[in-house]
């Protein structure tokens, strides 16, 4: 099946926006994808979820309906997104990474009934622009990832992740920062709530437990 393009305006682009999706992929219609956005084998894309400009949809990945997916997002094979998710731009889900949706699963009512639909409350994982998911990590809703934090691989975040922040473990803890690089920061001798990126030099301002960019200095 094949999903309908996000339609970009024809006197800016000249024609409507491809994306490409190979044939043992399943692309619901109503699903909206951006322009060079590629669905590769066995994933399933379902019905109203809209995917950015530029993202990569791996082996056996699975987007839940209504999923909203941002620009540039890389979602590794067998990852999966369960509604109703909302990924910022330039996200990373790792390998068999997991955004649950359901935050008292349960396949049966309490009197045994098979549930329906309608029997529960669909609850979402927000991820801020730039973050990342690492390999086989779980994300358990409500839960919301910071902007350009780092989850390790294995780890279960219960609770929200701070913007920069690096967690791991299970249940996820903060044990540093990393930048935009997603290299881990180190604190500045005699500067105390200063923190710089080993890789691109540039700082950060750690103050009550919040990590802010240094003004008008940015990585990456």
């Amino acid at each position: 099946m094949k999903a309908r393009p996000v339609q970009e305006d024809p006197r800016q682009t000249g024609q409507p926006a491809a994306a490409r999706i190979q044939p043992t992929a399943q692309v619901d219609p109503t699903a909206r994808l951006g322009e060079g956005t590629a669905i590769w084998d066995l994933a399933q894309i379902r019905e109203r979820a809209t995917l950015g400009r530029g993202c990569n949809v791996g082996r056996g990945a699975y987007v839940g309906p209504g999923v909203r997916i941002g620009h540039h997002v890389k979602l590794q094979n067998y990852a999966l997104v369960y509604e109703p998710a909302e990924l910022g731009d330039g996200v990373f889900v790792g390998p068999a990474a997991v955004l649950t949706n359901d935050h008292h699963p349960r396949a049966v009512s309490p009197d045994g009934s098979r549930k329906g639909e309608g029997d529960w409350q669909p609850v979402a994982v927000l991820v801020g622009e730039g973050a990342a998911l690492g390999a086989r990590s779980v994300c358990v809703a409500p839960v919301r990832v910071g902007r350009w934090a780092l989850v390790a691989a294995g780890a279960v975040v219960t609770r929200d992740v701070p913007d920069f922040a690096l967690v791991a473990g299970v249940p996820a803890r903060r044990i540093g920062w990393v930048g935009r690089a997603g290299v881990r920061l180190a604190e500045l001798p005699g500067e105390p709530g200063t923190w710089q990126c080993p890789a691109t030099g540039a700082r950060y301002h750690e103050r009550n437990g919040v990590l802010t960019e240094a003004g008008g200095t940015t990585d990456g």
